[in-house]
């Protein structure tokens, strides 16, 4: 069934994930909702073509990046109001994840046009999956400020966070980001993803001093994504557990009573708690 319409109602916004690096991660559906598009809106029109061009796809193309997303969205929009299809894509990825895309996206969903999304290649995913770093919860920080004083103020403010960070860097600041991250952060794991799914792919799985000192010997080129491991969880205080619960054996409370109690609140074992509460009374 195809994808391509023009009617008097509101058309299909589609927003569609193409390839990272190796154009054969494309996927099926992907290639029909550009074939089957009355017009894509790419970020790169370039990239863009070179994917069309390798599956004989002849969709008009329009440019759609950060400098024209003002002027270019009410064009689209009165294109999708008018009833067409329009493909949205990035330079390569998920578009509107750190690249333009979410103004339309919110816009359309304003006038009640609908947005689909055609999922596929992320260089968020591909990284973190590889990175041999927790993956149960994680972060995207997206591009740390450039500047040296903001970027250290916003690595205090991720100084305590306990999921996993995955955050894009330049390559002539990667340095300089390590480096920052290692005076904050202390000495983690972390991996650095270089050019992921393309023909110079690398992964460098390390602490961030060794990276650190790493980036000086052998300084990196292309697209990165850097996958930091989280802050490790602060040991509960098990002597401030104890005297609590004494003190609520002290005001009338059950020995299991204050010690389930204070177990639930503190985070601390219960069974251990409760054995050394009992030592402690043992011993007074």
């Amino acid at each position: 069934m195809s994808d391509r319409r023009t009617s008097s109602g509101p058309g299909r916004l589609f927003v569609v994930a193409t390839p990272i690096g190796n154009l054969s991660d494309v996927t099926l559906r992907a290639l029909r909702v550009l074939a089957d598009a009355n017009v894509i809106a790419a970020e790169d029109t370039r990239t863009t073509r070179k994917l069309l061009t390798q599956h004989s796809i002849r969709t008009p193309l329009v440019a759609y990046h950060e400098h024209n997303e003002t002027l270019r969205t009410p064009e689209l929009l009165g294109r999708l109001r008018a009833g067409e299809v329009v493909a949205l894509v990035s330079e390569s990825g998920t578009p509107s994840i750190s690249d333009p895309g979410y103004r339309l996206v919110r816009e359309a969903i304003a006038a009640q046009i609908p947005v689909e999304p055609v999922p596929g290649p992320s260089a968020i995913l591909a990284a973190l999956v590889v990175s041999g770093l927790p993956t149960d919860a994680f972060v995207f920080e997206g591009f740390l400020p450039r500047r040296g004083g903001e970027r250290r103020r916003r690595l205090e403010l991720l100084k305590a966070e306990p999921r996993t960070l995955v955050i894009f860097e330049a390559p002539h600041r990667i340095d300089a980001t390590v480096t920052d991250m290692v005076e904050v952060f202390g000495d983690r794991r972390v991996a650095l993803c270089r050019e992921l799914t393309k023909m110079h792919e690398e992964v460098r799985r390390s602490s961030l001093a060794e990276l650190a000192a790493s980036l000086r010997r052998r300084p990196v080129k292309g697209e990165l994504v850097l996958v930091v491991e989280g802050a490790a969880a602060a040991a509960p205080d098990v002597d401030g557990a104890v005297e609590e619960v004494l003190q609520r054996i002290g005001n009338g409370e059950s020995v299991r009573e204050a010690t389930r109690s204070v177990a639930a609140l503190r985070g601390v074992p219960r069974r251990a708690l409760y054995d050394r509460v009992l030592q402690q009374r043992g011993s007074s």
